[in-house]
C-alpha cells in the first residue's frame, strides 16, 4: 500500500475510533494492524521500535497495569493538589438538577431529549386566571401614578393580588394556595411585568425566593398548617432577608450570626436562637410582616449534637418581634417597589421559628440554592421576557405611526436595524423562557441554565430597552403619564443586579459551576480525590477517568472532523426538514464547546476561578448553544408559522456567530500558550467561518415580524395589549389601525402636495382644500383628521408647570436625611 494511501486511511480509522469512543484495546487493535502494514517487508531496529506504541497500548489494555501504572498515580496526584471543595460550594453544586446543559457540555446532543420537554401548557384554570385577573389587575394599574405621584404602590393593587391569590401562586392548593406550575406564574409575571415593573416585584418576590417556597418544601408541619394560607390570602407579607453590607454575591460570607442557647419564651424556659444582623437591599422589606432571614448559626455547647459550627441557617420572624428594626425605604432606580433594610441586635427567637426545626438547622445554604435555582430560572425571565416583547410591541407601532422625512421611521434601514434586533431580543428571550419554565414545570430544578437565563434574558432585555428608546428619540426620554418606556428603562440596572450581579453571574456561577455540575465525569472525578476511603474512591476515579479519557479523544476527533466538513455528518432529528441545517450546525458547534471546556478544566484546574474572563467567555458560549436550541424548539411547538423562518434564520446566524466569537476569545487568551495552537487546529481548521446575519436576512425578518397581524402578534404574546384611547399603549395600537386603513388616501394627499396642487402649512386646512380640488372625498377628509389628531397624540411629549415637579417634601418645608444621618441612627 502507498505510504500517502496508508497514511490517509490510517488517519480517517484514528479519527473513527476517536468520534465512536473505541476502548483502548481497539486503539491497539487498530495501531497493531497499522504498524504491521507500514513495517511490512522492513526489518532492523526501527522496525522494532515501531511496534512499541502498540505493545504499549496492549500492556495499558490491561485493566490491573493501566490501574497500576496510569490511574493510581493520577488519582494520587489529583488528591494531593485538588483544593477541597467547601460545605457551602458542594451545597451549591448538589443543589438543582442538571438538564438540557449536560446534553451540551457532552458534545452530543440527544435531540429527543430536547424535544421531549413539554411546549407551553396551561391548565384551564391557569388560562382564566391569566385572562381573567391577571387582565384586570393590569387595567387597574396607573404607571405614572406608581412611580411619578405615589412612589409607591396603592392600597387597592395591593387588596387586588392579596383578594385574587396572586401571592400565593406557588402554595399548593392543600395549604390555600392557587397551587399553579411555574409555566402558569411564569406568564402571568410577564403580563404583569409588561405593564409595571414595580406592581410585578410585589407579585414576584412571594413567588420566587421566600418563605412561602422554603416552608412548603422545607417546613414543619406546623410551619406549613400555619404560615401557608396566611401567605396565599395576603395575611401575611414575606420579605427574604439575604443580602448583608459584607455579603452581596458572596453570601456564604455573611457576618450575620446566631448561638443556640435557652431563653425565656412567653414566660417559659425554650430552646432557641439569640440572632445579631444586618440586611439591606430587602425587598417587601419596609411592607413586610415576616421577615425571612439567613443567618449562620453556632452551637458552643451542642445543645443541637451537630456540633459548634453548625453552618448557614434560616428561620422566620414576625416584623413585630421585640428587637426586629425594619428601616427606611432604599430607592433602587428610583423605582416605586419597597425595598429597605432590617436588623436586630441580641434578639433571641425560638427554635421552632427556626425554617424545618432542629432537622434543618445548618442546610439552609443548600435549601437556598435549590429554591434559587428555580425562581431565578422563572422570574426574572419572565419579566425581561415581557420587557422585550412589550419594547417590541410599542416600538414597531411607534416606528410605523412617526413619520420624518416623509416616510415612516421603521422603514429607514438605520432605524430598520434596532427594530430587528428587538424581534430577535423578543424571540429569542421567549423561546429560553417558555423552554426553561417547561423544565421546571416538570419537576426539574436546573441551576446552571436558571443562572445563563438570569444573565442572558436581562442583558437582551437591557439592548431592547436602549434601541426602543434610540427609535423614539425625544418622545422616549420625556417623561410624563404618557411615556411607556421611561419605568422599563429605570428598572431595567434593577434586573441586572438582583439574584446576583451579571458579572458575577456570568464569570463565576455559568461555567464554572457549571463545568463540574453538567460535565460527564468531572464532579464524579472530584468527589472519587476527596473521598476518605481511599481504595473507595480510587475504584470510582477509575471508572471516571477511563470513561474521561475516551469522552476527551471523541470530542478532540469529533470536534475536528464537524468542523472540517462544516457539521455534515452531524445528525439532525427526523423531521427538522428545513431547520436541519441549524440542528447540525448546533450539534457541530456542541462539540467544539465540549472539547475546549474540558481542556479549560483540565489545564486550569483549581485556578479556574481567577480565570474569570476565561470562564465569561465560555458561559457566553454555553449560553449561545442554549438559547439556540429554544429557537429551533420553539420553531417546532409554534407549528413552523410561515415565515418565522426568516427570524429563526437570522437568530441562529447571530447565535452562532457570538458562540464563534466567545470561543474564539478563550483560545486566543488561553492561559497556557502550549494548549492554543491544539484548540484552534480543532475548533477552527478551517478559520472562522460564522458571520453575523446580513442585511438582506435583517429585512427579511422586519418586513415579516414588524406589520400589524399574526407574526407581530405572535411575537408578542402573552403581554398586556390595551386598545383603549386613553392609554399610553392603547392609543399606540388605536392609531396603528387608523393610519394603515387611510394610507391609500394619504398617498394621494401626499402627491397633490408634492405636485403643488395642495398646501400643507400652519394654518391652512389642507385637507379642505384636498377635498375641494378633488383629490380627496369629504369622508375621506374625516378619516385623514382623526388620523392626524391620533398622531398628535401619539407623538406628543408631556409638560408640566414647574412647582408640579418640586418634591413633596421640600414643598411642606421637610429636607431629606443622607448617608450620614442613617448611618449615625
Amino acid at each position: 500500500m502507498a505510504p500517502v494511501v496508508l497514511l490517509l486511511v490510517a488517519l480517517i480509522g484514528f479519527l473513527a475510533l476517536g468520534m465512536i469512543r473505541a476502548p483502548l484495546w481497539g486503539w491497539a487493535a487498530a495501531v497493531g494492524v497499522f504498524t504491521w502494514l507500514a513495517t511490512s517487508g522492513c526489518s532492523g531496529l526501527l522496525a522494532w521500535i515501531a511496534w512499541v506504541p502498540f505493545l504499549a497500548l496492549a500492556a495499558l489494555s490491561i485493566p490491573s497495569v493501566r490501574r497500576n501504572l496510569v490511574v493510581a498515580p493520577v488519582f494520587a496526584r489529583i488528591r494531593k493538589i485538588l483544593p477541597k471543595v467547601s460545605d457551602t460550594e458542594s451545597q451549591a453544586l448538589e443543589a438543582g438538577t442538571v438538564g438540557f446543559d449536560a446534553e451540551l457540555f457532552s458534545g452530543t446532543p440527544d435531540w429527543d431529549k430536547l424535544q421531549s420537554i413539554p411546549p407551553i401548557e396551561l391548565t384551564p384554570e391557569e388560562q382564566a386566571f391569566l385572562d381573567g385577573p391577571t387582565e384586570e389587575l393590569c387595567r387597574l394599574i396607573s404607571d405614572w401614578q406608581i412611580r411619578h405621584n405615589l412612589h409607591e404602590i396603592p392600597e387597592n393593587i395591593w387588596d387586588f393580588v392579596k383578594a385574587h391569590g396572586f401571592l400565593g401562586m406557588l402554595i399548593s392548593k392543600e395549604h390555600g394556595g392557587l397551587g399553579f406550575s411555574p409555566q402558569a406564574q411564569s406568564l402571568i409575571l410577564g403580563k404583569i411585568a409588561s405593564r409595571s415593573p414595580d406592581v410585578v416585584t410585589i407579585v414576584m418576590v412571594p413567588n420566587s425566593l421566600g418563605p412561602g417556597e422554603l416552608i412548603e418544601k422545607y417546613g414543619t408541619d406546623e410551619q406549613k398548617h400555619y404560615y401557608l394560607p396566611r401567605l396565599a390570602k395576603g395575611e401575611e407579607v414575606p420579605c427574604f432577608s439575604l443580602t448583608g453590607p459584607t455579603s452581596g454575591s458572596d453570601a456564604a460570607t455573611m457576618r450575620d450570626i446566631g448561638h443556640v442557647t435557652r431563653g425565656t419564651y412567653q414566660g417559659k424556659d425554650t430552646l432557641g436562637v439569640r440572632l445579631s444582623w444586618d440586611k439591606r437591599y430587602i425587598t417587601l422589606g419596609p411592607n413586610a410582616t415576616l421577615v425571612g432571614l439567613a443567618f449562620r448559626l453556632f452551637d458552643q455547647d451542642n445543645l443541637l449534637g451537630k456540633g459548634e459550627d453548625v453552618g448557614i441557617t434560616l428561620a422566620l420572624i414576625p416584623a413585630s418581634h421585640p428587637g426586629v428594626n425594619i428601616g427606611r425605604r432604599h430607592l433602587p432606580s428610583g423605582a416605586a417597589f419597597p425595598n429597605g433594610p432590617n436588623w436586630g441586635n441580641d434578639v433571641f427567637i425560638p427554635m421552632d421559628w427556626v425554617i424545618g426545626g432542629e432537622t434543618m438547622a445548618g442546610h439552609g445554604w443548600r435549601m437556598l440554592m435549590e429554591c434559587l435555582s428555580a425562581g431565578r430560572a422563572i422570574s426574572l425571565p419572565s419579566s425581561a421576557t415581557a420587557g422585550a416583547k412589550m419594547m417590541l410591541r410599542v416600538t414597531s407601532a411607534y416606528g410605523r405611526i412617526r413619520k420624518q422625512f416623509g416616510l415612516p421611521v421603521s422603514r429607514m434601514e438605520g432605524v430598520e436595524e434596532p427594530l430587528v434586533r428587538i424581534v430577535e431580543a423578543a424571540y429569542v428571550n421567549e423561546a429560553a423562557r417558555a423552554m426553561t419554565a417547561a423544565m421546571v414545570s416538570r419537576g426539574e430544578r436546573p441551576s446552571v441554565i436558571s443562572a445563563l437565563m438570569k444573565y442572558q434574558t436581562t442583558e437582551k432585555m437591557r439592548r431592547a430597552v436602549n434601541d426602543a428608546m434610540d427609535i423614539h428619540g425625544g418622545r422616549g426620554i420625556c417623561d410624563g403619564p404618557a411615556n411607556y418606556l421611561q419605568s422599563a428603562y429605570q428598572m431595567v440596572p434593577v434586573g441586572i443586579t438582583v439574584e446576583g450581579a451579571n458579572i458575577l453571574t456570568r464569570t463565576l456561577i455559568t461555567f464554572a459551576q457549571g463545568a463540574l455540575r453538567s460535565h460527564p465525569y468531572l464532579y464524579r472525578e472530584v468527589q472519587a480525590a476527596q473521598d476518605t476511603d481511599r481504595k473507595r474512591g480510587l475504584d470510582a476515579f477509575e471508572d471516571a477517568f477511563n470513561n474521561h479519557i475516551a469522552f476527551s479523544l471523541s470530542n478532540a476527533t469529533g470536534g475536528f472532523v464537524h468542523n472540517l466538513t462544516g457539521g455534515a455528518f452531524v445528525a439532525a432529528p427526523a423531521g427538522a426538514l428545513r431547520m436541519s441545517h441549524w440542528y447540525r450546525q448546533l450539534g457541530r458547534a456542541s462539540r467544539s464547546f465540549a472539547f475546549v471546556a474540558d481542556l479549560t478544566v483540565a489545564l486550569l484546574g483549581g485556578g479556574l476561578k481567577t480565570k474569570q474572563k476565561i470562564t465569561g467567555r465560555m458561559a457566553d458560549a454555553l449560553s449561545e448553544l442554549y438559547m439556540l436550541a429554544a429557537i429551533l424548539k420553539r420553531y417546532d411547538d409554534d407549528g413552523r408559522p410561515a415565515g418565522d423562518e426568516y427570524i429563526v434564520d437570522l437568530a441562529a446566524q447571530n447565535a452562532l456567530y457570538r458562540f464563534q466569537e466567545a470561543i474564539g476569545g478563550t483560545i486566543d487568551n488561553f492561559p497556557v500558550r502550549l494548549a492554543r495552537p491544539l484548540m484552534r487546529v480543532v475548533v477552527f481548521p478551517l478559520g472562522r467561518r460564522f458571520k453575523p446575519a446580513s442585511d438582506v436576512q435583517g429585512h427579511l425578518v422586519a418586513r415579516h415580524a414588524l406589520q400589524p397581524g399574526d407574526a407581530r402578534d405572535r411575537l408578542t404574546r402573552h403581554i398586556f395589549v390595551s386598545k383603549d384611547v386613553n392609554d399610553p399603549t392603547g392609543i399606540l395600537e388605536v392609531t396603528l389601525e387608523k393610519v394603515i386603513a387611510a394610507e391609500p388616501i394619504e398617498k394621494r394627499l401626499e402627491k397633490a402636495i408634492r405636485d403643488g396642487v395642495v398646501r400643507r402649512y400652519h394654518g391652512i386646512d389642507w385637507f379642505a382644500e384636498a377635498e375641494a380640488k378633488g383629490v380627496i372625498t369629504a369622508a375621506e377628509a374625516d378619516q385623514l383628521r382623526e388620523v392626524e389628531q391620533l398622531v398628535a397624540r401619539v407623538i406628543a411629549v408631556d409638560h408640566f408647570d414647574p412647582e408640579e415637579l418640586k418634591p413633596h417634601y421640600v414643598k411642606l418645608g421637610h429636607n431629606a436625611r443622607g448617608a450620614e444621618s442613617l448611618a449615625a441612627e
